[in-house]
Parts: C-alpha cells; sequence; structure tokens
C-alpha cells in the first residue's frame, strides 16, 4: 500500500498547489491512498466546509486538522457528517467528530488518528500516549495505522514514535510546517518523519508575510499574521510504502516541489 500524506495545507496559494500537483503526484507515485492536514487551508487557520470538500473533491481521501482545527465556526455545522474528516483525539473541549476513522482500500483498512502533542502547545488535551495506548486496545492490529502527531516540539514527537515503534505504521509530524530531514523507519517497522512540511507560499515564513512575523518577533506587535500572496509555491509530502501483510512500513521518502524551483524526492 502506497500512501501520500501531504503537509500543512495554508490558505488558498496551499490548496491550489495541491490541486495543480496531486494528480501528478498520485500516478508518479503509484499512490493508493492520500491523507493530508487542512487545519490550515481557510485563511490560515481552520476549515470551513467549502475548502474541505475542495479537497476531497481535488483527490484527498481523508483530512487530519490540529491545534486550530476549532478557528472556524463554520466546523460546528458540519464536522459530524464530514466523513473524511479526522480532528483531534485527545483534545478535551471537542465540537464532535472523530479523532481515528478506519477506511478500506481493496479490502485492506487503513485507520487515521490525529493528535496533538504537549509541549509547547496551548490546548488543553488528555496525554497523546494514554490515548493511543487506548485507541490501540480498542483497535485491530489487521490494519494499516498512520498517526498525524500535530505538534511543536521534535524531541515531544521523535520520543512518541520510539514509544509506538512496531505498534503503528507510520508517526509523521504536522504543524511547524518546516519540512524535516530526519525521515526513517525505526527498528520494529514505523515510518517516521518529525515534520512533513507545508503547502503554500515559499517567499513569505511559514505561509504569511514575513513582514508582520517580523514585527511580532522583535517589537510584540499583536498584529493578526496575513498569508503571503506570492506566486512561488510550495508543496511538501512524504510517500509511505506500507506492507499488507505485516502493517509495517517498507519506505518513507520526502517530497519537495518547489514551483520555479528545485523539486527534491
Amino acid at each position: 500500500m502506497r500512501i501520500l500524506f501531504i503537509g500543512d495545507i495554508v490558505g488558498r496559494n496551499g490548496r491550489q498547489v495541491v490541486k495543480r500537483h496531486i494528480d501528478e503526484l498520485i500516478g508518479k507515485y503509484r499512490i493508493d491512498f492520500v491523507i493530508a492536514n487542512g487545519e490550515n487551508a481557510t485563511h490560515g487557520k481552520g476549515l470551513i466546509e467549502k475548502h474541505y470538500l475542495e479537497l476531497i473533491d481535488a483527490g484527498i481521501d481523508t483530512i487530519t486538522l490540529g491545534n486550530h482545527y476549532a478557528r472556524k465556526s463554520d466546523i460546528r455545522r458540519y464536522i459530524n457528517e464530514a466523513e473524511c474528516l479526522v480532528r483531534p483525539l485527545n483534545i478535551l473541549s471537542t465540537l464532535g467528530g472523530f479523532g481515528s476513522r478506519l477506511f478500506e482500500v481493496d479490502g485492506i483498512g487503513i485507520r487515521v488518528t490525529n493528535l496533538l502533542g504537549t509541549a509547547f502547545m496551548k490546548e488543553e488535551v488528555n496525554h497523546p500516549y494514554y490515548a493511543l495506548k487506548d485507541l490501540l486496545a480498542e483497535s485491530s492490529e489487521d490494519e494499516i495505522h498512520i498517526v498525524d502527531f500535530h505538534g511543536e516540539a521534535t524531541a515531544e514527537k521523535m520520543a512518541f514514535a520510539y514509544t509506538f515503534d512496531g505498534q503503528v505504521s507510520a508517526i509523521l509530524g504536522t504543524h511547524t510546517h518546516v519540512q524535516t530531514r530526519d525521515y526513517r523507519i525505526l527498528p520494529n517497522g514505523t515510518a517516521y518523519i518529525s515534520d512533513v512540511g507545508m503547502c503554500g507560499a515559499y517567499n513569505g515564513v511559514i505561509g504569511f508575510k514575513k513582514e508582520e512575523v517580523i514585527n511580532r518577533t522583535l517589537f510584540g506587535q499583536d498584529d493578526l499574521f496575513q498569508l503571503d500572496d506570492g506566486d512561488q509555491s510550495l508543496l511538501s509530502a512524504v510517500v509511505i510504502d506500507i506492507d499488507n501483510q505485516s502493517k509495517k512500513a517498507k519506505e518513507i521518502f520526502p517530497i519537495y516541489l518547489l514551483e520555479n524551483g528545485r523539486s527534491d524526492d
């Protein structure tokens, strides 16, 4: 089973770059199932139903979220009916929806779980370790299991991955919007990367206008970040190849597609 996991989609620029390249990526890498993190897809924070449907129609099979999952009030209306949406499993104040979902491709179960980290994060959550441990106790071992760990600290993500190495097929970090180069297969067969990266404007700061981020960083100005509207776009993702029998990962490699620039994979 080949799975394409697309990093945080940031605003219109992110949605558009994904739509321009998703068919090409599915064909080139013989993808069976597509997951994307969409918590920033609507104006940089949150996901309205219109954009959820836009991304599903583009070819994404399921969308995970993160700490901004409830930033747009529209989600209260549609989250319980959105069959391809996965919100953080361990967040305490939920608006409904599901933190883990089971899909099926060619008779093989693919479970997708979304977790929030605790380090440098403001949200009130159950500890992700206990949330996943409890979920695994209730889940079948005979299914591919992809975990989106949405967190700030690389050390927390890596320690978490080693803790559950061999118990899930992949633990993929999201949230920082910067792709890391530590992709690997852990000793017991779990694919790992600290952060998949983002899809969005390349010349800003994590998809937003650099001037506003600089002003907040240097001068403490609390202006709302505006999305960068530059014409150069980035698509970050990983491909995971998973054995259909053992449900363990055989390979993971990154995609770093910079329009009008270099493309690494």
